[in-house]
């Protein structure tokens, strides 16, 4: 196909698609999204006002297009959402694209999706989709792609799953044969942060006294262990001397399993765990999730807490190397960058989707971290749209990690 394709952008959030494939010379000529907020972005970035509820748009008044694409909404196959697929009303929205697909009959349908589509139900909602864009006249992988941006550099991990699909008659869809180069591979945070200087309103990114306390703590913790660095949960409640009269088998094997590793990290540690734990119950908001801590940044001789990437979850404080960042998610699980003792930023995360900084967000927090979080990510995109659209095979020579932190660290 030539590069003066057109497209539709189901589903569009704040346009990760439509960056992409007008990057790649594409016309967005339709787009549509239930969220009020995400149309007024999409509108201020790419003058293009997207209608509402496409279950509400005949798709007769839809014009006439190359490319479908759409990010269908995850929520009823996320690990976070109740997991229904496709019985949930949401989860019925795959049926609006073979509504539309089968009305106009575009030469591909590229569609992402949440990493829990591919084995949801045991399987059988992806054979539902598979089987549904089979009867529409459409080659389709036999397995979904499951892909994250930090495979090409991108320093964020964040498993996706991408539905490739061309019309029968155009041919088949070669298998995406993609090997991580490990030697080539090497995430960092450092490429898409902002410097302190240039960020508005910064102490509004800074982390508070109290969970710097918190951090403070853990790292001290952390620091002052014996041994082997805990690749468990530690949980303070169970930093004590086994209780003979707890009876374990009656709790999950996870959970009896986490105690008695805490009961050994505490009789390895007794001495300096029993005076860190009388400092730390002195801080009125050590308790609940704050008590309760994740290391899962490796070995080190002097870990250092203030080096790593954090974030405050119900499952306790988690800590992670500096080379990428977890899954930017729609909730407020903001990730704290150690080193600057403050949140990420929405332009930071704006970057992780690899838009470029061009972008309008909202310029209500909250709401931009929401959106950049149900977003696609644009590069990621952009490669499988040039395999499906040009027949472009991934190659690190063309899309080689440099290139990719050279851009990012110029956006």
């Amino acid at each position: 196909m030539d590069n003066n394709f057109k497209f539709i952008d189901l589903f569009c959030g704040i346009g990760g698609f439509h960056q992409a494939l007008s990057d790649l010379g594409g016309q967005c000529v339709f787009a549509s999204d239930i969220d009020e907020n995400c149309r007024n972005t999409y509108e201020e970035n790419y003058g293009l006002k997207p209608a509402g509820d496409i279950t509400q748009v005949d798709e007769k008044n839809i014009p006439t297009h190359d490319v479908l694409c759409g990010g269908f909404p995850c929520q009823s196959f996320s690990k976070a959402g109740n997991r229904m697929g496709i019985s949930d009303p949401r989860g019925t929205l795959f049926f609006d694209i073979v509504r539309i697909a089968k009305h106009h009959k575009p030469k591909y349908l590229l569609l992402e999706n949440v990493r829990n589509l591919s084995t949801h139900d045991n399987g059988r909602t992806w054979k539902t989709i598979h089987e549904n864009i089979t009867t529409l006249g459409y080659n389709v992988s036999e397995n979904p792609i499951v892909f994250s941006p930090h495979n090409i550099g991108i320093p964020q991990y964040r498993q996706r799953v991408f539905i490739l699909c061309k019309r029968k008659d155009l041919g088949h869809i070669p298998i995406f044969n993609f090997e991580v180069d490990k030697n080539n591979n090497n995430c960092s945070i450092e490429h898409i942060l902002q410097d302190d200087a240039e960020i508005e309103n910064i102490d509004t990114y800074k982390i508070g006294q109290e969970k710097f306390d918190i951090i403070n703590l853990w790292g001290e913790f952390i620091r002052n262990l014996n041994g082997k660095l805990p690749g468990f949960p530690v949980w303070t409640e169970s930093l004590k001397e086994l209780d003979l009269e707890e009876d374990l088998d009656t709790l999950p094997k996870w959970k009896s399993n986490f105690i008695i590793k805490n009961n050994q990290l505490y009789l390895d540690n007794k001495k300096f765990i029993d005076s860190w734990l009388k400092k730390a119950r002195s801080f009125e908001n050590f308790r609940g999730s704050k008590a309760k801590f994740e290391w899962q940044a490796g070995q080190a001789e002097n870990p250092n807490i203030w080096e790593t990437i954090m974030h405050f979850r119900p499952s306790g404080l988690r800590v992670k190397r500096p080379t990428y960042f977890p899954a930017l998610v729609a909730i407020t699980h903001t990730s704290i960058i150690g080193e600057r003792q403050r949140y990420l930023t929405p332009r930071e995360g704006a970057r992780l989707q690899s838009f470029p900084d061009s972008l309008i967000l909202n310029k209500k927090d909250s709401i931009a971290y929401k959106q950049l979080g149900n977003s696609v990510n644009v590069e990621v995109v952009k490669l499988f749209a040039k395999f499906l659209l040009f027949n472009k095979e991934f190659n690190h020579k063309d899309y080689n990690l440099k290139s990719i932190k050279k851009e990012a660290k110029s956006i």
